[in-house]
């Protein structure tokens, strides 16, 4: 039986590959449609409406329209990395009131 990282590492291959199909890399509407399916809590309190835009130049590395693997696994770092912190933040809060 997987461990929950293993689950977790599993889920984030499954997830990267049904939304690139046979491509092997994530274009600009390929982002935007695994983004408002998987994280719309995040895309619907963005106050930016070219978030995905931005996000697509921050992880497009070569600039040829395209996101691998690893550049998907960037976003998804950082996203853990910002629900961690404020995750720690309202942590700290309860514990002070």
């Amino acid at each position: 039986m997987p461990s929950q990282m293993e689950h977790a590492m599993e889920t984030m291959m499954l997830t990267f590959h049904r939304f690139a199909g046979d491509k092997d890399y994530l274009t600009k509407e390929d982002l935007r449609v695994l983004m408002e399916r998987e994280f719309p809590g995040f895309l619907e309190n963005q106050k930016d409406p070219l978030a995905v835009d931005k996000i697509m130049k921050d992880l497009d590395q070569c600039r040829d329209g395209k996101v691998g693997f690893q550049s998907f696994l960037s976003l998804v770092a950082g996203l853990i990395i910002a629900c961690n912190d404020y995750f720690v933040v309202h942590m700290k809060q309860k514990g002070k009131k």
